[in-house]
């Protein structure tokens, strides 16, 4: 778990960043209704949960920048015993210092009146316009309010900038502690992913393979950090299969897409393996050829390689094996050069991880792919993808969806495999369906 020491380093690094003359500004994100009077699973907005580790929705936090550190003052719900009785405890103004670090705390009512003197003597406002369209209008208004005042004797901000920026940069490098938790969060994944391969056979359904993945999450007190992908036969070719109903044949494979999200933060895992525990041959030859571009990326994820270093990686040996195959045809120049290799890998090879599946953070800087840092935590999930109706190669490649991904962490030495836990050569696999 994240403690509260740990949000309050981030809230001062914030407002350092920020400098004085400046006020930040997050709101919680708002409850969302799923039909009539039922609410969707309440997810809290991640720069908010960043910052502060409240879980409630109905808050805002403003920081405010001074001299000595600053001010962290947060605006929530009072707790009402009547609410409580429906929904369980809540925090409370008096929560929100004692257990949450605050300075100051105020019901959220009391935003209206004590924002925008707040906004007194402050040069800027960082503040993400686009969230809450209403929010948005009452900000702008009291700006406008503050600079039309005749004879006032204080400054009204001048303009309102984006808090993404400094604010994502921030959450790109993960602490020791945010380590700690996403570790946990791949183990989890990563038992969920061996019981799936171990209940398997001919017969069941992508659904009940789904089912046992919520039953380890939920045993582990975690979410699922994105609904989880189970494709079997040629529904591994469509990247974001979610229907997860159709029944599972002897002789497919079963690519299973899936995360668990501890404590806010998530684990993304990618395995394809036999439904009835045994690779056919072209099976074996395109797993092995996936399995391969991914190890090869895995070493480009260093300390002082660029990103896009580790997208190639895989392309490279992807592309050598699709034309030793006969899957791809010509020179292997030609065939980077014309990028003929995005008929049969259409994305690319991993995205930033944390407390957003696809986390937040650049991939370039001033046009130029960016260097990989200690701390930063990304995905590598090489694929291949052929459609059934695919004429130009032969018929025992048809149908055929391979992804393999793993969580890794760029250090000062060899990369860490969060998500090692999980078998994935086709010995390790083929040996734990059978046991």
């Amino acid at each position: 778990m994240i403690k509260s020491s740990e949000y309050q380093k981030r809230r001062k690094q914030l407002m350092r960043s920020a400098g004085e003359g400046s006020i930040i500004i997050v709101r919680a994100a708002p409850e969302r209704i799923r039909n009539n009077d039922v609410m969707y699973p309440y997810r809290q907005r991640s720069d908010f949960l960043y910052l502060c580790g409240l879980r409630e929705p109905g808050a805002m936090l403003v920081l405010a920048p001074e001299k000595r550190g600053g001010k962290a003052v947060m605006f929530c719900r009072e707790r009402d015993p009547k609410r409580e009785m429906w929904d369980g405890p809540m925090v409370g103004t008096e929560g929100a210092v004692a257990e949450y670090g605050m300075d100051e705390a105020y019901s959220i009512e009391q935003a209206e009146q004590r924002l925008p003197e707040m906004l007194q003597d402050r040069e800027r406002i960082y503040y993400d316009l686009g969230q809450d369209h209403h929010f948005d209008q009452e900000l702008i208004g009291w700006v406008s309010e503050l600079k039309g005042k005749p004879r006032r004797k204080f400054q009204a901000p001048d303009e309102i900038i984006g808090l993404d920026h400094m604010l994502h940069d921030m959450r790109l490098y993960k602490s020791r502690a945010e380590l700690g938790v996403m570790r946990q969060s791949a183990r989890v994944a990563a038992e969920a992913h061996c019981r799936a391969m171990q209940v398997c056979r001919p017969g069941m359904t992508e659904g009940q393979i789904h089912a046992e993945l919520l039953h380890t999450f939920t045993a582990h007190h975690c979410e699922t950090s994105y609904l989880p992908i189970v494709g079997g036969g040629a529904n591994a070719c469509v990247l974001h299969y979610i229907a997860n109903r159709d029944e599972l044949a002897d002789g497919d494979l079963l690519l299973i897409d899936a995360g668990a999200e501890y404590d806010g933060y998530a684990s993304d895992i990618t395995r394809t393996f036999p439904v009835n525990g045994k690779y056919s041959g072209p099976q074996r030859a395109l797993y092995e050829l996936v399995l391969a571009a991914q190890l090869e990326a895995i070493d480009h994820a260093r300390a002082g390689r660029q990103w896009d270093d580790v997208h190639m990686a895989a392309v490279r040996v992807l592309t050598r094996g699709m034309l030793d195959l006969g899957i791809l045809k010509g020179d292997f120049d030609q065939a980077i050069e014309e990028e003929t290799y995005k008929q049969f890998y259409v994305h690319n090879t991993g995205h930033w991880l944390g407390l957003d599946v696809h986390d937040v953070g650049e991939y370039q800087i001033d046009g130029h792919s960016r260097e990989l840092e200690p701390g930063m935590v990304l995905t590598v999930e090489p694929g291949l993808y052929i459609h059934p109706d695919e004429r130009s190669v032969r018929k025992q490649w048809r149908g055929i969806g391979i992804r393999i991904e793993d969580d890794i962490v760029v250090t000062r030495d060899e990369p860490e495999v969060l998500s090692k836990g999980v078998p994935k050569t086709v010995a390790e696999i083929e040996s734990l369906m059978a046991a």
